[in-house]
C-alpha cells in the first residue's frame, strides 16, 4: 500500500543517480515536459532542466540534417568529469622551494616541522600559496612524499598524561624551597631566573655537563665540569660573576636546582654573590620543566652512555648554538638568542655581553 501523505522528507541536495538519468531519457522520449518529469522523480524542475541541458548532444540524421537529444550516458559522463574536478587540489607541485628548505632543516639542522613552517612564515615571508601548514607537512611526511621519514623526526609520539606521585622526601632541602620563589619568576615575567641540572655520560666518566636555562627567554648554556662535586659548581658561578661583575645579580637573580649533592652549596654560593638559590621538591623534575626540555634536546646529540670527555669544546659550543637559534612557536618563531640579547642589552654594555657569550 502506498502512502501519499507520509511525513518522511526526501534528502535534500542529493545528486541525480544513473537510474534517474535513464528515467529522464525515457520520459523525454515519451513527450513528458520538464515539470512533469520533476514531479515524477520528486525533484526540482530546475534540477531536471540543468540535467537535460548537461546531457543533450547534437545528432545527425541520414539526410545530414541535425537534431538535439538527451542521452543518460552523456549526462552521467559529464557529471563524473565535473566531480573529478571538485575538491581541494594538492599544493605539492607548487611549494617545491618550501619542501627543499624543510627537508634541509629537518634532516641536517634537526628542526621540527612546526619550526620550519613558523620560520618560513615569519622570517622568510613565504605566502600561503608557497607553503603548507604544520599539519599538512606532517601528513606529507607520513605519506612518504618527502625525503624526511618519521624516524628522522626527533619526537613523534603522543605523550601520556603525567601522573604526579607524591613521595616522602629522603633528602632534606639545602636552602629555600621553590615554594618561596617569587611569582615574577614562576610566571616568567622577569628576566634573570634560571634552572640548572647536570647530565652524565658514562657512569664511570669523571666529566659532567652542567646545563643552565633562563626561564623567560629559554636561553641555555652548557658547561663541562670535572665531576659532580659541589665545589665545581661553586667555581662555575664564581667564574660567571667575574665576567659579569656587578651585573651578575641582575643577570642571575635566582637559580633553581634539584636536591642533588652537586648543588648542596648552591644556595650558599648564590647568596654570597647577591642572588638566590631555590630547590625543587624531591622527585619533581617537572618543577624545572624548562631545563628538562633543554636536556631532552641535548640528548639528541649526546645520548646516555656517550663519553663526555671525548666530546670537544667546539662540539659542545655547536650544540649550544643550535639550541639557542632554534625557532620557537612561543616566541612567534623567534629564537632564544634573539630574546636573550634584547634583555641583556638593557642590563650590560655590549663589551660585557660579547665577553659573556664568548666565555660561555
Amino acid at each position: 500500500m502506498a502512502y501519499d501523505n507520509h511525513s518522511t522528507k526526501r534528502r535534500k541536495f542529493k545528486h541525480l543517480s544513473e537510474v534517474e538519468r535513464g528515467i529522464i531519457q525515457k520520459l523525454l522520449e515519451l513527450g513528458y515536459g520538464i515539470r512533469e518529469i520533476a514531479r515524477e522523480l520528486g525533484r526540482s524542475a530546475s534540477t531536471i532542466s540543468r540535467e537535460v541541458k548537461r546531457g543533450t548532444t547534437t545528432q545527425m540524421k541520414t539526410d545530414l540534417s541535425t537534431f538535439e537529444k538527451y542521452f543518460a550516458q552523456t549526462g552521467q559522463a559529464v557529471y563524473e568529469k565535473n566531480r573529478a574536478k571538485c575538491g581541494r587540489k594538492s599544493k605539492l607541485l607548487g611549494v617545491e622551494n618550501f619542501l627543499k628548505f624543510a627537508e634541509e632543516k629537518i634532516l641536517k639542522d634537526k628542526w621540527s616541522p612546526d619550526a620550519v613552517v613558523g620560520y618560513c612564515r615569519q622570517e622568510l615571508g613565504f605566502s600561503k600559496d608557497e607553503m603548507v601548514c604544520t599539519k599538512t607537512l606532517y601528513n606529507w611526511i607520513e605519506g612518504g612524499l618527502l625525503r624526511v621519514k618519521n624516524i628522522d623526526l626527533p619526537v613523534k609520539v603522543r605523550l601520556k598524561p603525567r601522573k604526579i606521585k607524591y613521595r616522602v622526601a629522603k633528602i632534606k632541602s639545602r636552602g629555600k624551597s621553590i615554594e618561596e620563589r617569587p611569582e615574577v619568576a614562576n610566571n616568567r615575567e622577569e628576566f634573570g631566573h634560571w634552572e640548572i641540572d647536570t647530565l652524565v655520560g658514562k657512569r664511570s666518566s669523571d666529566n659532567v655537563l652542567v646545563t643552565l636555562t633562563e626561564r623567560k627567554t629559554r636561553f641555555g648554556m652548557i658547561f663541562v665540569i670535572p665531576g659532580r662535586e659541589s665545589s665545581y659548581v661553586k667555581d662555575l658561578f664564581i667564574k660567571l660573576q667575574k665576567i659579569l661583575g656587578d651585573k651578575f645579580n641582575k643577570v642571575f637573580k635566582s637559580v633553581t636546582s634539584d636536591n642533588g649533592s652537586e648543588f648542596s652549596e648552591l644556595g650558599k654560593v648564590l647568596n654570597e654573590l647577591g642572588s638566590e638559590g631555590y630547590y625543587t621538591h624531591p622527585y619533581s623534575a617537572y618543577e624545572r620543566g624548562t631545563n628538562e626540555r633543554m636536556n631532552g634536546l641535548i640528548r639528541r646529540f649526546l645520548p646516555k652512555g656517550k663519553e663526555i670527555r671525548e666530546i670537544s669544546k667546539e662540539a659542545i659550543k655547536r650544540i649550544q648554538e643550535w639550541y639557542n637559534r632554534l625557532p620557537r612557536r612561543i616566541f612567534n618563531y623567534k629564537s632564544s638568542i634573539e630574546r636573550f640579547l634584547v634583555e641583556m642589552k638593557e642590563i650590560c654594555e655590549i663589551g660585557v655581553i660579547e665577553k659573556f657569550l664568548v666565555e660561555v
